[in-house]
């Protein structure tokens, strides 16, 4: 097996993981640099958590290797374990249990527990020590894993679509929260959701996942520079824009053919004019229609006027 890079937090390599025939990560080779909000996107079946059930080590990989914080994640010992936290979309938590005795409980299982973190983030969410965990509102329980997840002090905190199901009021605080507890920290956390507001707000990194491959990696901005829209206009119909290169979308709107690009430079402008255009307008995507365009292409059925 490989050893782990120098100052990667999570190292696989050819990583496979198969559900009878069907591959949910098929040879995956991602490094994670320490530090920072990896934001990980995809669609549904990209194989994001399932990557995680193996970091974690709650399922064994079918093949190829996978380290996190440089162990075998086949095999992590107790003492790595705490120095991971995860917080994903359900909240588990027991719900006979009083939230301060939750959270003694966790105290007495983690060393490196940080009761003042604790405190400063469950101050967001109005949760009360005597409050019974069932009694807790979905938006409740989540900010209660997120302050018992960062009072453990992790070095990696693995964030699995957590703010799915809460309201616009309840995920604007977990953000907050997030964000303010791990300002000043050095921890790595990885952030996997299907809004594109939330990664636009927390995103150091971007990861788009396919099929359970990696299939781009880059800093949200620099990603949205690299895909742009021209929007031309062609008297009569509108010749095939696909032979441009890089074309990943193109639709017909009121008239006018947008045509989505990545990693072009002007001269698809002067391209279009030489099929006809008789305008043509380039713009910058934001990130969600931008991965969107991006995550469509790989699709059958893309090469249509949508």
């Amino acid at each position: 097996m490989n050893a782990q890079a120098p100052g990667y937090v999570i190292d696989t390599d050819g990583l496979c993981l198969y559900y009878k025939d069907k591959p949910a990560l098929d040879h995956l080779t991602l490094r994670l640099p320490r530090g920072g909000i990896h934001a990980f996107v995809g669609a549904n079946g990209a194989g994001k958590s399932s990557l995680f059930r193996v970091l974690l080590g709650f399922e064994p990989a079918s093949s190829g290797s996978a380290r996190v914080l440089g162990h075998d994640c086949a095999r992590l010992p107790t003492a790595l374990r705490e120095r991971i936290g995860f917080v994903n979309e359900e909240h588990t938590l027991p719900t006979w249990m009083r939230v301060r005795d939750l959270a003694r409980m966790q105290q007495r299982q983690y060393a490196r527990w940080n009761g003042a973190r604790y405190d400063e983030v469950l101050r967001h969410f109005n949760v009360l020590p005597g409050q019974q965990v069932g009694q807790l509102s979905r938006g409740e329980r989540a900010g209660l894993n997120l302050a018992l997840a960062l009072a453990q002090n992790p070095e990696l905190l693995i964030l699995d679509e957590p703010t799915l199901g809460l309201d616009v009021v309840a995920k604007q605080v977990f953000l907050d929260a997030l964000l303010q507890a791990t300002g000043d920290d050095d921890a790595t956390i990885v952030y996997c959701s299907h809004q594109m507001d939330e990664i636009e707000r927390v995103a150091d990194n971007l990861v788009i996942l396919e099929h359970g491959r990696l299939r781009y990696m880059s800093g949200p901005d620099d990603f949205c520079e690299r895909v742009q829209l021209w929007v031309a206009a062609f008297p009569g119909k509108a010749p095939d824009v696909w032979q441009l290169p890089g074309v990943l979308r193109v639709q017909a709107i009121d008239g006018l053919t947008h045509i989505v690009t990545f990693d072009q430079d002007d001269s698809v402008g002067a391209r279009l004019r030489l099929l006809g255009a008789t305008s043509v307008q380039s713009m910058p995507l934001g990130l969600h229609r931008a991965v969107n365009a991006f995550l469509a292409h790989g699709h059958a059925g893309t090469r249509r006027a949508a």
